[in-house]
């Protein structure tokens, strides 16, 4: 009998997990916010206590799983309709390195010290912090890096070109919401964003999905059509 139970558990635990990730969505597997991080070790332990545990029946195992899944979702479901709970549920990537300066306050905020930030950059296969124009600490913890035009694979000293200076792309609207920090940042208004929107044809930021600024390359626009 307590086979039978045990197989009758394990199939429904399978089927809810199964459930779940197809409705919360693959990125619980690749953890890539601390949330989904949390959330998916806690949805390990609730399965795996629930069916070990004898005084807990198939009820229960059902309710804790089920009710961890639709919490999960809907926390997903509002990170996609609201921006400033996304922002709170997910986090902001951090730029450690900006212009090839490592930023000791976006450090002390991390509570990083160079020794790690050393350490994550030789782990990216950079050995010097030389070698670096941007550096971001991203909401997973992992890091991304844009190197200097000259340290890139395939360089310009190479076929003896002039080095050119790095830019780092600056997202102005994502998912129709105007991003007024970033453009402070850039130091332009909103207005300089309506024209360069209507260069290519578009009156409302709204229906823009996301637009990206890069130096020297221009807005690149993508809509919701």
């Amino acid at each position: 009998m307590k086979f039978i139970y045990l197989t009758t558990e394990l199939l429904i635990g399978f089927v809810l997990l199964f459930i779940i990730v197809k409705f919360v969505g693959k990125k619980i597997i690749s953890q890539i916010t601390p949330f989904t991080f949390i959330a998916s070790i806690v949805l390990g332990e609730l399965l795996g206590n629930a069916l070990y545990d004898h005084k807990i029946g198939v009820l229960y195992i059902i309710y804790s799983v089920s009710l961890w899944g639709v919490l999960l979702f809907l926390v997903e479901y509002l990170g996609q309709k609201f921006l400033p709970f996304r922002g709170v549920s997910e986090g902001k990537p951090s730029a450690l390195i900006k212009n090839g300066v490592v930023d000791r306050e976006e450090l002390k905020k991390n509570r990083m010290n160079l020794n790690q930030l050393q350490s994550l950059l030789r782990q990216s296969e950079t050995f010097s912090i030389r070698e670096v124009a941007f550096c971001y600490l991203e909401a997973n913890g992992s890091i991304s890096i844009l190197k200097k035009t000259k340290y890139q694979k395939t360089t310009q000293e190479d076929f003896n070109m002039p080095i050119a200076s790095v830019h780092v792309p600056v997202t102005l609207i994502r998912d129709g919401k105007v991003l007024r920090d970033e453009l402070a940042d850039l130091g332009v208004d909103e207005a300089w964003l309506q024209k360069q929107l209507n260069v290519q044809g578009i009156s409302h930021p709204q229906t823009v999905f996301i637009a990206e600024w890069l130096k020297d390359d221009g807005l690149f626009v993508q809509t919701y059509e």
